[in-house]
């Protein structure tokens, strides 16, 4: 106990209540298991304790608080994340009118578009990594006159006139690079390579399978190796719902933050909000999916392309909350089994080395290409909704970095 006070004697000299103090221990990782050793059956039962033992600091008048940034819909976010399916959505068309040479150039220019305007989307807006503030504003009239638990300490607002602050969570925690949370070049990597499996993967696989592949992709369903574009203009759509459901999640943690007392009532809040925005996302990718495919009258790809999402949101939202390690080690695991699956076979054709096959051949026999990428991202996704679960739900996850932009 006098290590802790002494630890986060500060935090709990500005802290107005235990609340403030809970989120600043959560952040700074005590968990439950570190308030029983300290004879305290939860987190938030310590932080009373702390806020009862330490005097508040008196010798000088307290800053004025920053109220608690709530998230807002913004034209500017709207617009970026409709945009690469927007794009994609030129690409396919593009290609379908177009043949050899200008197919080519087509498809070059609708991947570079495509990509500038993912990381566009992905810059701002609730899909935007913690550079430190979020990309959302404070509603003009809406705050609270309460300081955002794990806001920075000392940092306030003029006009608030509440003479209160909120403790900073990532003090004394080593932030690498000048941008917190910024989603590392392994995870854009990753990301890439299992958007160009959703496009390319399946029909890469059964030519390998098949003693092929003879040609390059010609971007026809038909051909010697075929593109599942429906699936992949589908996801690129999804970039919109997504920034939705983070939006609304967003919102209903400002709502638990605001209106909870106990991290306890927080967890209890938010728990089903999460829950709730991955279901719409996925009801939203399963309608795309089946829109994309009916148009362009190919298979919609329902088990790769539901995977796919269900892994790529979580880890996106992590990242956004500033939690990037294991996101990028999962997208990373799911990479390496799918370059495994198309590898192999490729292997097995060397003398000698045909065993190197049989995994792979046993697994598409069992379900199909589309068994690998639903083993790879359904795996990994499973891992990652468990590990949002436990994260997201914590207030420290959603506590402002600083002041709104």
């Amino acid at each position: 106990m006098k290590v802790l006070l002494h630890r986060h004697r500060e935090l709990c000299e500005r802290a107005v209540d235990p609340l403030e103090i809970a989120v600043g221990l959560e952040a700074h990782g005590v968990t439950d298991r570190t308030a029983a050793r300290c004879r305290h059956r939860d987190v938030f039962s310590l932080a009373e304790e702390l806020h009862a033992r330490v005097p508040r600091n008196t010798e000088r008048p307290s800053p004025e608080a920053q109220p608690l940034p709530v998230p807002r819909v913004r034209a500017g976010w709207l617009l970026l994340t409709a945009l690469p399916g927007a794009l994609g959505a030129g690409t396919v068309t593009g290609l379908r009118l177009t043949e050899g040479t200008p197919r080519l150039l087509v498809a070059l220019g609708g991947l570079l578009a495509v990509a500038l305007a993912t990381r566009a989307a992905l810059r701002h807006g609730p899909l935007a990594g913690p550079p430190g503030t979020r990309a959302w504003r404070t509603a003009p009239g809406t705050g609270t006159g309460r300081s955002a638990p794990g806001a920075r300490a000392g940092r306030t607002a003029p006009g608030t006139g509440t003479g209160r602050t909120a403790p900073d969570p990532r003090a004394g925690r080593s932030t690498p690079g000048t941008h917190a949370g910024r989603t590392t070049i392994g995870t854009r990597v990753w990301t890439l390579w299992l958007l160009g499996y959703a496009l390319l993967g399946d029909g890469l696989l059964h030519a390998l399978l098949t003693g092929g592949p003879g040609a390059p992709p010609t971007g026809a369903p038909e051909g010697p190796w075929p593109t599942a574009t429906a699936p992949a203009l589908a996801l690129l759509l999804a970039c919109a719902p997504a920034a939705w459901c983070a939006h609304l999640l967003a919102a209903g943690a400002h709502r638990g933050l605001t209106g909870s007392r106990t991290l306890r009532q927080f967890t209890a809040a938010v728990t089903p909000r999460l829950s709730g925005a991955y279901a719409l996302f996925l009801a939203a990718l399963a309608a795309l999916l089946a829109l994309c495919g009916t148009l362009l009258h190919q298979p919609a790809s329902y088990p790769q392309a539901l995977t796919l999402g269900a892994l790529l949101l979580p880890a996106r939202l992590l990242t956004t909350h500033r939690h990037p390690r294991l996101p990028a080690r999962a997208l990373g695991a799911a990479v390496l089994v799918e370059a495994l699956a198309l590898a192999l076979p490729a292997a097995g054709r060397l003398p000698g080395c045909a065993f190197l096959a049989v995994p792979v051949q046993t697994l598409v026999a069992a379900g199909g290409e589309a068994a690998v990428p639903v083993l790879a991202c359904g795996t990994a996704a499973l891992a990652l909704l468990w590990h949002a679960g436990r994260t997201l739900t914590r207030a420290s996850a959603h506590a402002p970095t600083g002041a709104p932009e």
